[in-house]
């Protein structure tokens, strides 16, 4: 696998899976990668679920200033690496932008052989928000040991 210098993870509207994966991600990943979060459908600039606000600073993890914003062909390049939480994100991405392709988009559990999708706490309460991170930070830990396992030491 090719080093990626960009990650991107992407969930429906942005504010709330999405986010809480990109920020935990920074905070596991020693790599010197842009890491950015988007929403699927963003009509408009939204800020951060309260709720998982709430769940990220209680671990830990402070944003400021977040606003989604809508995945755009042009930010998926040949260095890029895309994560959805859902299969059906997957499928809808791989169809609706071209630079999408099966190579470098992945559903973020399946990426690292598991079989359940990462669920969308929204509407759920504070602990839900809080199951979401949980199972978050695990498959992310994972993640980063793989793209390092499979990322060349040095760039020649």
């Amino acid at each position: 696998m090719r080093k990626y210098k960009r990650v991107i993870f992407v969930a429906g509207n942005g504010i709330t899976r999405a986010p809480m994966a990109a920020e935990i991600f920074k905070t596991l990943c020693n790599e010197d990668m842009e890491v950015l979060s988007r929403g699927l459908i963003v009509a408009f600039p939204e800020p951060l679920n309260q709720k998982t606000e709430a769940v990220m600073i209680s671990n830990g993890i402070t944003v400021e200033h977040y606003e989604s914003k809508q995945i755009q062909n042009d930010e998926i390049t040949e260095d890029t690496i895309v994560f959805v939480m859902e299969e059906s994100k997957r499928l809808k991405l791989l169809e609706e932008l071209e630079n999408a392709t099966e190579e470098n988009t992945f559903v973020l559990t399946s990426f690292v052989g598991e079989e359940l999708e990462i669920m969308d706490p929204y509407g759920g309460s504070l602990q839900t928000y809080g199951i979401c991170f949980e199972m978050l930070k695990a498959t992310l830990m994972k993640v980063v040991k793989k793209l390092e396992q499979n990322s060349p030491d040095d760039e020649t």
